[in-house]
């Protein structure tokens, strides 16, 4: 039933007002980590960046970046994909112009990568995204693809993104036909393939926040690539997230997916954000 959670989800997105950030007396600290593997490949195609988790005057300043991007295995120069997709997303961060809304300019950063990946590897090459600013207490993200952004709260597991791959997208066809029976598609042939990813030709779909997600003191941050989300399961992820600090969250989702010893466990990155006061 997750794809209906997706569907309406991205309808309250659109409609949903603004919230309030935290009180400009009460700004938030971010306790940071990360974790990488290879799993049972032989290269490493994620790639990941982190701007402004070690200089609290950076993060009131400028915000704090976070993102991680999955090289697609099977085309060409996945890690290179990856690779050109963080640098510009890190690039087009540092030039943002903190006195306009962020969002769209998030949006657009997207776009942008999109765009240099699809220019250095002609269009035969991608990469997934799953991006986040944290700026004045809010959460502006944005993704492509079924890499993954999670937010526990109060002890709730909530998937903030949609991904894009055929089996979604075949069902929120039928939702907008009127069919909100999503059981028929779960056989569906190659439902897990990619119908958006950055460097392919003609990308027109990001999911990205409208309006900034007002944080909380003690909501933890997962952003990860399918390595890590498509292998655990909420519950495994709320356990993990319930640890005291960002570092022991992320020990405990590598023990995780080390412990099942998948024989073709693919590459998984993950990076994790506790709101601290």
């Amino acid at each position: 039933m997750a794809f209906l959670k997706f569907a309406r989800q991205t309808i309250e997105k659109k409609l949903s007002p603004a919230g309030k950030c935290p009180p400009e007396g009460e700004k938030l600290s971010y306790d940071v980590a990360n974790l990488q593997g290879l799993g049972s490949r032989t290269g490493q195609e994620d790639s990941f960046t982190v701007a402004g988790a070690f200089d609290a005057a950076a993060a009131r300043e400028k915000g704090l970046l976070f993102a991680v991007c999955d090289g697609m295995g099977g085309m060409r120069d996945g890690r290179l994909a990856s690779e050109t997709a963080i640098q510009s997303l890190r690039q087009s961060f540092l030039n943002m112009d903190r006195s306009c809304d962020l969002a769209p300019q998030l949006e657009q950063s997207v776009f942008q990568a999109s765009s240099q990946v699809e220019e250095r590897i002609g269009g035969d090459g991608g990469s997934t995204v799953v991006i986040g600013i944290l700026y004045q207490g809010g959460l502006y993200y944005a993704s492509v693809g079924d890499s993954f952004l999670y937010l526990l709260r109060d002890g709730n597991l909530i998937r903030l993104n949609a991904e894009h791959n055929l089996l979604h997208q075949k069902y929120l066809e039928a939702v907008r036909e009127g069919d909100m029976d999503p059981l028929p598609f779960q056989a569906l042939p190659d439902g897990a393939a990619l119908t958006e990813f950055l460097g392919m030709v003609g990308l027109d779909e990001v999911d990205c926040s409208v309006h900034p997600l007002p944080m909380n003191r003690g909501d933890v941050l997962l952003a990860c690539s399918d390595g890590v989300g498509g292998v655990l399961s909420p519950e495994e992820v709320v356990e993990a997230l319930e640890k005291s600090t960002a570092e022991e969250m992320c020990a405990d989702l590598e023990a995780k997916i080390v412990s099942y010893c998948r024989p073709n466990q693919d590459n998984y990155t993950a990076i994790v954000v506790k709101c601290v006061l």
